[in-house]
């Protein structure tokens, strides 16, 4: 069967409607453009992101379903609060972020590839640069063994990948980021897709439109000054 997806034109801001995507693959919306900066915060501002494979073509997705998590509600077992007090990480804000993308795009054991080439570490670069993607990284001895990056909307962070190189240490940058994120006034966590490892973390699915709905109307709102300043993240356990 043919599918038809529409190219995206020159004007950084124009995508289709949401509800145009495909349901087969689920959320696949339009096909081309390019990865500068404008472009790509336009299209997470309408619940839209990039999500290709090196050599492939640029795709844009807004799937049926966004898995989330409300800030303030992520889930710490016990054994993860036990781990959490008896741990000597440390957790900081905007470190390092060309550190912690490039290691989350070192291919998985369960992965012969990665979907972050070169091009998307460079774009997220340069939106990092500008001031509108962040990185949580978890540190042991001086040393990077976990972390996290997204994109800021308003109230509204949309997390892109994280990593894990210590037992962990990808969960305590989920957590510290909900923490922190909710202390400064977000609203919602967007993980895109939902795995075992982000429910047993609390997250949840919820509706293209429910999620969208969320993200409009916080999506010019500022949170507290400072939030993503360089600075470390104490987790609370209570």
């Amino acid at each position: 069967m043919t599918i038809y997806l529409p190219p995206l034109s020159n004007d950084l801001a124009l995508f289709p409607e949401v509800s145009q995507a495909l349901t087969s693959p689920d959320g696949l919306l339009a096909i081309g453009g390019d990865l500068k900066p404008q472009r790509i915060i336009n299209a997470y501002r309408q619940g839209i992101f990039p999500w290709f494979s090196a050599g492939e073509p640029l795709l844009w997705w807004s799937p049926s379903e966004r898995a989330t998590l409300t800030a303030g509600n992520v889930h710490i077992s016990k054994s993860m609060k036990r781990f959490i007090n008896k741990n000597n990480m440390t957790i900081t804000v905007n470190h390092s972020f060309q550190s912690v993308i490039a290691a989350c795009a070192k291919p998985r054991k369960s992965q012969a590839e990665t979907w972050i080439s070169q091009e998307m570490i460079n774009a997220y670069t340069k939106l990092h640069q500008l001031g509108f993607a962040h990185s949580i990284e978890v540190w042991y001895e001086e040393k990077l063994v976990g972390g996290l990056y997204g994109i800021c909307v308003g109230k509204t962070f949309c997390g892109e990948s994280m990593f894990s190189q210590m037992t962990n240490s990808s969960k305590l940058a989920f957590i510290a980021l909900n923490q922190h994120f909710n202390a400064a006034g977000g609203i919602l966590i967007d993980c895109q897709m939902q795995t075992d490892h982000l429910k047993s973390l609390g997250v949840q699915k919820c509706s293209r439109s429910t999620f969208i709905g969320i993200l409009q109307k916080n999506k010019d709102e500022r949170l507290k000054k400072g939030c993503w300043n360089k600075q470390p993240i104490d987790i609370k356990t209570l």
